[in-house]
């Protein structure tokens, strides 16, 4: 039977594998494999790439966000204003600090922060807005910096599904104070393994956020301050330049097929998301909606074709963040987000003819929905 995989790493890697093969090599002979040369000229070709000063490589996306907070002076007591609709990291970065995260609702069209929620929840203790880039639609970030302007409070970017995406003609990860990407393997950009990295124009929160991913050292075995080991390997840092060499021809890939896929699956009975106005949509997810979402998704199944859901369940209706006192109810748009998404298959290696499978199939659950 053929299919569709929801993602092809392995494709990826052969296309690039001489290039790959060659830089891990390179840092195997240097036997320098933690930080090092090729993780700091990372740090400066990602940070070029997004038209920001500073990036500082860390192990891990959730990582970036526990710096970047740490870095700006966010700890115990104070509050950081996020969503529900997003991975569990970005919350958690927050809780890690021990503020509290405070969720407001997404936008029902691009399903971003709805800034118009936002000053309802800004409280004296109230330090940071963090806003999520989710699926790589970035968030509505002018009004959101006019209110952190307005309130004193810092803008930190979740910029984790984000490589490359713009808003209004700038890139993201510099229109903020801070920003946190991630390198996890199924990103837009993957390590092949964990990596993470954090941005700035702020050469003095780079500086702390340095200091923060080793251990608070200025020099080997000067501690500033107590830290914490968040370093990049350099395995990684090689892996990544060469990817992100490459990453602008796979973005201009995912984002043709994320417009296929809105032209092929116009009227056929599901929701295609679509690409706000002013911003660039990197598609790191696309996602469609439906009423009968688990029903899709198991009818996909049948015909090969790998599907995910991005997320089934909100964090304010988490176990882990029951202590905040939501219920049911709390955040609708969010709510219905969970109820209703999946995400189709998408990366840059997909062929057209994939594409008319997933598409295909849709439409065959939607016909037989309609006749049952």
């Amino acid at each position: 039977m053929s299919g569709v995989k929801f993602l092809d790493l392995q494709a990826q890697y052969q296309s690039i594998k001489s290039e790959i093969d060659e830089a891990v090599l390179k840092v195997l002979a240097s036997s320098q494999y933690v930080l090092g040369p090729e993780v700091e000229a990372f740090e400066k070709e990602f940070a070029d790439a997004h038209d920001v000063a500073e990036g500082v490589a860390l192990n891990s996306g959730t990582s970036a966000l526990h710096v970047a907070l740490l870095a700006g002076g966010i700890g115990p007591g104070d509050e950081v204003i996020t969503v529900p609709m997003t991975f569990t990291a970005t919350a958690a970065a927050v809780a890690y600090t021990g503020a509290v995260p405070v969720f407001v609702d997404v936008d029902p069209d691009d399903f971003t922060m709805d800034p118009a929620l936002v000053e309802a929840k800004i409280t004296p203790r109230t330090r940071a807005i963090m806003p999520v880039h989710i699926y790589g639609q970035p968030a509505d970030l002018d009004p959101l910096i006019a209110i952190a302007e307005n309130h004193g409070l810092l803008l930190i970017e979740d910029a984790a599904q984000a490589h490359l995406a713009e808003y209004r003609g700038r890139k993201v990860g510099g229109i903020g104070h801070m920003a946190g990407f991630s390198f996890y393997p199924g990103k837009n950009l993957g390590a092949y393994g964990e990596g993470g990295l954090a941005t700035t124009n702020d050469p003095e929160l780079a500086r702390k956020m340095r200091l923060l991913r080793d251990w608070g050292q200025d020099r080997k075995y000067h501690h500033k301050m107590l830290a914490y080991n968040y370093r990049m390997d350099a395995i990684q840092g090689a892996v990544l330049r060469v990817k992100l060499r490459h990453l602008k021809g796979w973005t201009e890939a995912r984002r043709r097929i994320a417009a296929l896929y809105r032209e092929r699956l116009a009227n056929l009975g599901v929701r295609p998301a679509q690409e706000a106005e002013g911003r660039r949509h990197v598609s790191h997810v696309f996602s469609i909606f439906h009423p009968a979402r688990d029903e899709l998704q198991d009818f996909l199944a049948t015909r090969g074709i790998q599907s995910g859901k991005h997320y089934p369940v909100p964090l304010h209706l988490q176990e882990a963040y029951a202590q905040l006192g939501h219920r049911e109810g709390d955040f609708p748009v969010s709510e219905a987000i969970a109820r209703e998404q999946l995400s189709l298959p998408i990366y840059p290696e997909m062929t057209d003819s994939d594409v008319d499978l997933v598409c295909e199939a849709v439409a065959e659950f939607v016909h037989e929905a309609c006749v049952e």
